[in-house]
């Protein structure tokens, strides 16, 4: 057996590890689920003859889309039986993703969910094709329809998308300006604080998986919005902090209860205002902000 430190085939793999993660996650939304990909991608990829594969990273890409696919299928009938709503699981990212502004776009909470509403193939296209910019003739060898198929899903899916995305592209500045007001604001508790930071029509997205407590339906209105948090981190007997930190390339908070960590809040920020507040407190899907994962398009 060849050396797995001088193996091509794990050398090419453990070259291009990070890119197919990135892939997998922006089409599920889920890093465990990314991680099976791989492993299936790699059980897959050592089976292949090297010498016939022209393109490597693309080879691997491909499979990655196919396994992908699989499995998105699959966690849609699981998301059927959700207990209330469902949030991308949060990544913590280094700050070479928020540099990166296409990729911290790609990545970002707001534009997960608008995925989310995507049909499988829909969604595969449109991150290979608007995200990793891969061509219409690879795009259709992995998704198993023509190129000309392949074109149409993909002006389809950007028209989806671009009529649901964020108006407006806010710097990383804007969003921590915001969410630095909204953490005092937090951690006093001030109800005119809460009138004052988040815009009239936000938008509250809570994920407690059926562990934690969260509304079964996403929140309208800056009152009911304040409402809800006041009487959820009110009910709490222990202390209640709430830090800034990264996540999934943007600026987000982590509220900690009594020293542990009780969720993650990421938003969505127009005119200096909350917009959007996503607020994932399943404890199974904080698993991935302890340390950054690393995310990559290329």
């Amino acid at each position: 057996m060849s050396d797995p430190a001088t193996d091509p085939a794990t050398e090419t793999f453990v070259a291009h590890r990070n890119l197919l993660f990135t892939v997998a996650y922006e089409m599920l939304g889920s890093a465990a689920d990314a991680e099976d990909v791989l492993q299936e991608t790699w059980l897959r990829w050592v089976e292949v003859d090297l010498e016939q594969v022209r393109d490597q990273r693309a080879y691997l890409v491909r499979i990655t889309t196919r396994q992908s696919l699989n499995r998105l299928r699959t966690m849609q009938r699981r998301r059927e039986a959700y207990v209330g709503p469902w949030l991308p699981e949060p990544l913590l990212t280094a700050p070479d993703v928020a540099e990166d502004a296409m990729l911290a776009e790609s990545v970002s909470m707001a534009l997960m969910l608008v995925l989310e509403t995507l049909a499988p193939t829909e969604r595969a296209v449109f991150v290979l094709r608007e995200v990793f910019d891969v061509g219409y003739d690879e795009i259709a060898a992995a998704v198993d329809k023509s190129p000309a198929a392949v074109r149409q899903i993909a002006h389809r899916a950007r028209k989806h998308v671009d009529a649901r995305r964020p108006r407006q592209v806010v710097s990383p500045s804007e969003t921590r300006a915001a969410l630095e007001s909204f953490r005092r604001v937090l951690e006093t508790g001030d109800p005119q604080g809460f009138l004052d930071v988040l815009a009239p029509e936000v938008v509250m997205v809570n994920d407690g998986g059926g562990i934690k407590q969260a509304a079964p339906r996403p929140i309208t209105g800056a009152g009911k919005v304040a409402r809800f948090l006041m009487g959820v981190l009110g009910k709490n007997e222990g202390r209640v902090t709430v830090a800034p930190t990264v996540v999934n390339g943007s600026p987000a908070l982590v509220v900690h209860l009594d020293g542990e960590i009780d969720g993650i809040m990421a938003v969505r920020v127009e005119d200096a205002c909350i917009t959007g507040l996503y607020y994932v407190r399943n404890p199974e899907k904080l698993s991935r902000v302890a340390s950054a994962t690393p995310l990559t398009l290329r």
